[in-house]
């Protein structure tokens, strides 16, 4: 089975990440004829005299009006060893929630760099937000080498720099290409301009970037999204637990807890649809049964009992806020964690993030858009919960206004 690879781009204004998109669609033959007539067609249109690859990805009107990117748009491609889904998301300051969106369920990151201006402002944000996010892999792809004579200097020098940059941030692997997404050097194909270069092309190093291990196979967690009682003749007395494994292995005769009520029992069976199945782990959806009759319901998680998550009302949480309303201490808000969804009071703001000096603004008392920052937060019942860090779908949560129904903000739990 093909496996699915999910990545976001990330770089500044006009370093070429739409073109590169539209560059890793074309020449993987990932688009269809008439998606690239039209392409040729508007490119004339504009008085090109090359085929402007970066109509492909800007989907909104607006955004090829005005020649950037402002939504998250999500593209799909495949080639025979893998399929992705690309997050394509804005470069501006103004757009870091579209960012903190598109990066959330990213395994990899790629970051553009233009050749010509080396590490600028947004590279910092960018690759801090995907270190907050605990994105596991990032490609840092120095684009436009075209415009710089392909010279081997000024790709080494960008190397350095950002490798003397990246060791603040907590990011394992971390790998370099250079590349032309116009001429299309090294995207797909390999460049015969820069014989200098032995490395892997972007395309192949996102085909074997090893993804295995970037789910949690240790820690047990099994939040239940469904409680199925069919009440049929045949399945009279059935009760399952429908969801989807957030971490570790499950197996039957596992001793498990069920959180919140402490409840102790065994797995009985897991079934995948109406199939038995020996062992269920992240990201499968799956229907477990218990051993004992007891009373579970949504929300609530099934785990190990001698390994399970933490369990309070008083939680840390670093947030994006995503809404144009300022917010301020005492906000009453709902929070939706996992299947769960339940009264919250910002208690307090502890700090704000200055993105591009990655330093501490103490003492904020409100919240603007795109503001991130640490936050204590207060739940009217306990939440169950692992740090974002061990896990980043128990460890995640969004913020939600009452009156409105509109996410505000998106959290990672501390």
């Amino acid at each position: 089975m093909n496996q699915l690879l999910r990545f976001t781009t990330a770089g500044s204004v006009d370093d070429g990440k739409s073109t590169l998109i539209g560059r890793l669609l074309y020449d993987s033959k990932s688009i269809f004829e008439d998606q690239l007539e039209a392409v040729e067609a508007s490119s004339q249109k504009r008085g090109f005299d090359y085929v402007d690859l970066s109509l492909l990805t800007d989907g909104l009107k607006s955004e090829r009006e005005q020649g950037i990117t402002i939504d998250v748009a999500y593209r799909y491609f495949a080639t025979p060893k893998r399929k992705f889904i690309i997050a394509d998301a804005p470069g501006h300051i103004q757009y870091t929630r579209n960012m903190v969106t598109g990066a959330s369920t990213a395994n990899l990151a790629l970051i553009l760099i233009d050749a010509r201006k080396g590490l600028v402002e947004q590279t910092f944000r960018h690759s801090f937000i995907a270190s907050l996010l605990k994105i596991p892999h990032i490609i840092v792809c120095v684009n436009k080498m075209d415009l710089v004579d392909y010279k081997q200097e000024v790709y080494d020098q960008i190397v350095e720099d950002y490798k003397s940059f990246s060791s603040k941030l907590e990011v394992s692997d971390i790998q370099f290409v250079p590349i032309s997404a116009l001429v299309g050097d090294n995207v797909v194909n390999r460049s015969e301009k820069m014989n200098w270069y032995q490395g892997a092309t972007l395309l192949h190093m996102l085909e074997s970037v090893h993804i295995e291990s970037d789910h949690n196979h240790i820690d047990s967690r099994f939040p239940v999204q469904y409680v199925i009682r069919p009440q049929s003749i045949d399945h009279h007395d059935f009760r399952g637990y429908a969801g989807r494994v957030a971490g570790g292995i499950f197996r039957p005769g596992d001793d498990v807890l069920v959180m919140p009520s402490g409840f102790q029992s065994k797995v009985k069976n897991i079934f995948v649809g109406e199939d038995k199945v020996e062992s269920a782990f992240a990201p499968m959806s799956v229907t477990m049964t218990l051993e004992d009759e007891i009373d579970i319901s949504r929300g609530d998680i099934i785990a190990k009992i001698n390994n399970h998550p933490q369990s309070d009302q008083d939680i840390d949480v670093m947030v994006c806020w995503m809404n144009q309303k300022p917010t301020a201490v005492n906000a009453r808000l709902l929070v939706r964690h996992t299947n769960k969804e339940v009264k919250v009071v910002l208690k307090e703001i502890q700090y704000k993030l200055d993105i591009n000096s990655l330093q501490r603004i103490e003492n904020a008392e409100y919240l603007n858009m795109n503001d991130i920052a640490r936050i204590r937060i207060r739940t009217a019942q306990a939440l169950q919960y692992d740090s974002y860090r061990k896990n980043r779908i128990t460890g995640s949560l969004i913020l939600i206004d009452e009156q409105t129904n509109e996410t505000v903000a998106s959290g990672m739990i501390v």
